[in-house]
């Protein structure tokens, strides 16, 4: 049996309380069409108002059919899914009773673990001393147990360089390090990780850290990092280019492109350059696009050149690879752009002429994502370079404007 004792204080993000139990609930009410016997039901915490509850489930039908309707293959979900999906929910102060929990091949539903580490409001309390509990925390504790809003979007500045690809290679190794080896597990991953990149010539920065100042790691030695490789993995062979369907239109990293064949021209969206080999000097362009945490235009500046540069290649026929640092973010937003904007529904070049019929949504931008995706398995495009890449194509900076209700 699993208890959560969560009934004051925020330790759950909206994004666990709600959207994630809303969208598993909507997952399982498109696959009950090849399912029958499918558990549709809503299942949102206890602390949730029956009012709010009530609005939700009033809209589940409608998020149901835009679904469906977004070209997703939930085919191929329902054939892997053989238990409806089901969210709970963990935080430090639940109560579980391991003798109690049958084991989970018997449950009647695929549990989505939905972990949190953050105190209750209750915890920010001042102290006597004047000093509140969760400022003493911060100070005493290289572990951030707090709540902060908008955090976990910052994997930057809490993952010392794990990316996730590193860390389901190395997961088990890093829970079985424990709380307190933990850090070092990671730093020694993610070093390795880093020497390997270099031997292969590739970018690989320092990863710089604060110094911890947990009084209970404060007795332990410092990390000695291997530059052994042999063991390194999914990293190299993880990298790969990436053909979005019949559209002579790819995406890879910025070294992965570097050594990239069978390529005509490439459209380096880094913000270093790279060297490539092409038929002439024409066919590469370097537009250096920061994310959106760092330039909030950066990717709406330079799109209008990027889609340029598209046009003319691929209107010839050439084969175009969009690349940037790690090949999921920015390169992935500007191929979105240069399908909208080139492309018609039906993922065939059409010089840009559905679009300037086409008054652009952001359901419109949505199902072709879902159809980048579909190829680009490890897309992950950030929010602000998404509502960067629809304002370019609703303010007309594409290929041609779209048309002005009179």
């Amino acid at each position: 049996m699993i208890v959560d004792s969560t009934r004051r204080g925020k330790r759950f993000p909206d994004s666990m309380s709600r959207t994630i139990p809303i969208w598993t609930c909507v997952l399982n009410r498109a696959i009950r069409d090849f399912k029958n016997d499918w558990d549709c039901s809503l299942n949102l915490p206890l602390w949730i108002p029956q009012t709010e509850k009530a609005s939700i489930e009033n809209r589940l039908d409608e998020w149901t059919q835009r679904l469906k309707d977004s070209g997703a293959d939930i085919a191929s979900i329902a054939a892997c899914l053989r238990k409806p999906l089901r969210p709970l929910w963990i935080s430090h102060k639940t109560v579980i009773w391991l003798n109690e929990v049958p084991h989970h091949d018997s449950w009647d539903f695929t549990p989505i673990i939905l972990i949190s580490a953050s105190a209750s409001a209750s915890a920010s309390a001042s102290s006597s001393s004047g000093v509140s509990v969760s400022q003493q925390h911060r100070t005493t504790s290289e572990f951030s147990w707090n709540y902060i809003p908008g955090a976990g979007d910052d994997e930057e500045s809490w993952a010392r360089g794990l990316t996730p690809v590193l860390f389901w290679n190395h997961v088990y190794d890093i829970i079985n390090a424990g709380p307190h080896l933990c850090n070092h597990m990671v730093a020694d991953i993610v070093e390795k990780s880093r020497v390997n990149r270099a031997y292969r010539g590739e970018n690989a920065p320092q990863i710089t850290l604060k110094p911890t100042t947990s009084p209970s790691l404060s007795h332990q030695e410092p990390l000695c990092l291997s530059t052994n490789t042999a063991d390194i993995s999914g990293t190299h062979h993880e990298l790969r280019i990436t053909w979005l369907g019949s559209t002579n239109v790819a995406l890879a990293s910025s070294q992965i492109a570097a050594d990239a064949v069978d390529i005509d021209c490439v459209l380096n969206c880094d913000r270093d350059s790279i060297s490539v080999s092409l038929p002439s000097t024409e066919a590469y362009l370097h537009l250096p696009i920061l994310g959106s945490k760092f330039d909030r235009f950066s990717l709406l500046n330079n799109l209008p050149s990027a889609v340029r540069f598209a046009k003319l290649n691929l209107s010839q026929g050439k084969r175009l690879l969009v690349c940037c640092h790690n090949g999921e973010d920015i390169s992935v937003c500007v191929c979105l752009a240069i399908l909208m904007s080139l492309f018609d529904e039906k993922g065939s070049y059409d010089d840009g002429k559905s679009f300037s019929v086409t008054r652009v949504t952001k359901w419109d931008m949505r199902r072709r994502l879902v159809y980048v995706c579909k190829f680009a398995t490890n897309a992950r495009p950030s929010r602000g370079n998404l509502r960067q890449v629809f304002n370019f194509l609703i303010g007309g900076n594409g290929v041609q404007p779209p048309p002005i209700d009179e």
